[in-house]
């Protein structure tokens, strides 16, 4: 079987963090999700097809140093222009026209879980699909004494509970129906369109998730992705532990990492390689903290992930947050991650306030950002890539 993954949309709702990256490569528990697709794509088939676009020079390094872990080969197909899901699919087979048989296809931007990719794939034709509370964002699979009916984008109405994870098993003859599918309302051509049309030729079997899947819409969608794999990873330590240094639960200590006596680490946490921890802080659960970081004294992290080569040294708090890559938090850096009067806190997304469906959620930091001492962050706010504050400054909006 051969599999394809769609990773060449320019994610905006991510923002700032898809700024310098495409989203198949940020990452959940010190792994791209890109990396996670190919674990679990490893002995299941024999060739990935990759569709790059945004920033595709990005993902092609990626998958030349991970490559010889696995046992499939890697192609790459490009969409040069921002045209949809279909046209992304159809260029695969322009590019490699002699594809026969049954194909995965894997949204590059999601997390699902090796045992429902299996699940499916033992489905013969099949479309995977989630039960969602409201399933108005996303779009709904109609079925018919277990097969696929129709798809229906982001309908009005809680018509179903079912929404669409965009991971199918096909064949190449979806081809023929992405030749014929017309431009949607949105100016895109989309891939259900033509999933509609291949499933009324062949059965496509309606199957439910049972384990996870984890849509990564925005930057806190990262903090839900987390959280689930650090609950599910066994304790490893490779690197240093000094006496005086207190830990439960689950921890993952990498390589060449030092954690300094005072250090309470209360788990699930994962630490990355070469890192410096402490002395004397605290690391919360479903905290991850990449490679190449300093985590320093009287520094508490709480369920927030640090990328690599980001730094916070002294007397600080960062909660519920997402920090970029090559940060520097400066001292007494404090985020504020829940509202006065409890409520859901609200993020700006491309314009409009969105509510974030958490109670609790900090600041989202892009790469390379400088703060400076006893900087403060109101709940959900963004500082962008390349940004400073000033010291003693207070982020009541976003910073771009």
């Amino acid at each position: 079987m051969k599999a394809i993954i769609l990773a060449g949309g320019k994610s905006t709702r991510t923002m700032p963090l898809t700024a310098t990256r495409p989203k198949s490569l940020l990452k959940v528990a010190n792994k791209e999700i890109l990396l996670h697709d190919f674990e679990a794509l490893n002995g299941l088939v024999d060739s990935v097809y990759i569709v790059v676009g945004y920033k595709k020079e990005m993902i092609v390094d990626f998958v030349d140093r991970v490559k010889k872990k696995f046992s499939f080969n890697i192609y790459f197909a490009e969409q040069k222009n921002q045209l949809g899901t279909g046209d992304a699919l159809l260029q695969v087979f322009k590019k490699f026209p002699n594809i026969e048989g049954k194909i995965l296809v894997l949204p590059g931007d999601d997390l699902v879980s090796p045992k429902d990719i299996k699940e499916c794939i033992n489905s013969s034709y099949c479309i995977l699909t989630n039960e969602v509370d409201d399933i108005r964002n996303f779009g709904a699979v109609i079925e018919k004494d277990g097969f696929l009916d129709k798809i229906i984008e982001k309908p009005k109405e809680q018509i179903t509970n079912l929404a669409n994870t965009s991971t199918y098993v096909i064949d190449s003859s979806i081809k023929k129906f992405l030749d014929k599918i017309s431009e949607s309302p949105r100016g895109e051509y989309e891939l259900t369109d033509a999933i509609s049309d291949f499933s009324k030729e062949h059965k496509m079997k309606v199957v439910k998730v049972s384990d996870y899947w984890i849509p990564i819409t925005y930057p806190w969608s990262l903090l839900d992705a987390n959280k689930l794999l650090l609950s599910r990873m066994k304790s490893k330590v490779e690197g240093i532990v000094e006496e005086g240094v207190h830990t439960t639960g689950t921890i993952v200590i990498g390589e060449g990492s030092v954690v300094k006596s005072g250090v309470y680490i209360e788990g699930p946490v994962m630490i990355g390689k070469n890192c410096k921890i402490g002395p004397n802080c605290y690391l919360r659960p479903g905290t991850t903290i990449g490679n190449n970081c300093h985590i320093g004294q009287a520094v508490e992290v709480k369920n927030s992930i640090f990328f690599d080569h980001s730094n916070c040294a002294h007397l600080s708090y960062v909660g519920d947050s997402v920090i970029g890559f090559n940060v520097n938090l400066g001292a007494g850096f404090i985020t504020a991650n829940l509202r006065h009067d409890n409520a859901h806190v609200k993020s700006m997304v491309k314009g409009r306030l969105v509510d974030t469906g958490r109670r609790k959620l900090g600041v989202i930091v892009g790469d390379n950002v400088h703060t400076g001492i006893h900087t403060s962050v109101y709940p959900g706010r963004k500082i962008w890539n390349n940004k400073t504050t000033l010291p003693g400054e207070v982020i009541r909006k976003d910073i771009e």
